[in-house]
């Protein structure tokens, strides 16, 4: 089993051989020339993207935006990422569509054992963020946890397990609050209501209709 074997499997492992310096210098590069863009340079923008993570893309994603790879991030359709969010992607890191990540949001794939005569060693266990998930600003998601579908993550959670779909969770370490439920279609914050005519008139001034 070679070293990029071990790091698949969630076997210990360290970084400098097989080419994996390199592959993260190169990805360094990209990851300087896609936050030093200017806000108007769109088109750039989204070539240093396909690069990034080695296939095309369609999602949008705000610098500076941080990672190792790249190449280890499977990213769906029509996905937001906020400014300053850092995905360590030693292992792979899936995220569906649809998906919605605030400011400052941490994914780490990557642990090290807690003996301090082991802990230079490291290991990796993958994470997955299914369709239509709202991470709220400066989450940091923990290796090997999977969140479900639809759920809602409040700002500044840490996530050390796996949320189940439909779920609002939050805090430190996250647990889940409620389900999502049909109350969350009649308001949208607190007491404010979701009105039919509110909707329709974002859209008409979007030009969405």
């Amino acid at each position: 089993m070679n070293m990029r074997e071990r790091i698949i499997a969630g076997k210990l492992f360290l970084d400098d051989c097989e080419g994996l310096p390199e592959e993260r210098l190169q990805a360094k590069k990209r990851m300087m020339a896609f936050n030093q863009t200017a806000p108007d340079e769109l088109e750039k923008r989204f070539q240093l993207l396909d690069a990034i993570f080695g296939t095309k893309i369609n999602a949008w994603i705000e610098p500076p935006f941080y990672f190792c790879y790249g190449h280890n991030i499977e990213i769906g359709e029509e996905c937001y990422l906020n400014m300053g969010c850092s995905f360590i992607d030693d292992a792979k890191i899936t995220i569906g569509n649809n998906v919605a990540f605030g400011p400052g949001v941490t994914i780490a794939t990557v642990g090290h054992p807690i003996h301090p005569d082991y802990r230079r060693l490291m290991y990796g266990s993958p994470v997955t963020i299914e369709n239509n998930c709202w991470i709220g600003a400066n989450t940091t998601i923990c290796p090997g946890v999977t969140i479900g579908k639809n759920s809602v993550v409040g700002a500044g959670s840490i996530v050390t397990k796996d949320i189940p779909e439909n779920s609002v969770a939050v805090g430190n370490p996250c647990k889940v609050i409620r389900k999502i439920n049909e109350k969350d279609r009649t308001f949208y914050y607190k007491d404010q209501p979701l009105l039919e005519e509110d909707i329709e008139e974002v859209y008409r001034l979007n030009n969405l209709e």
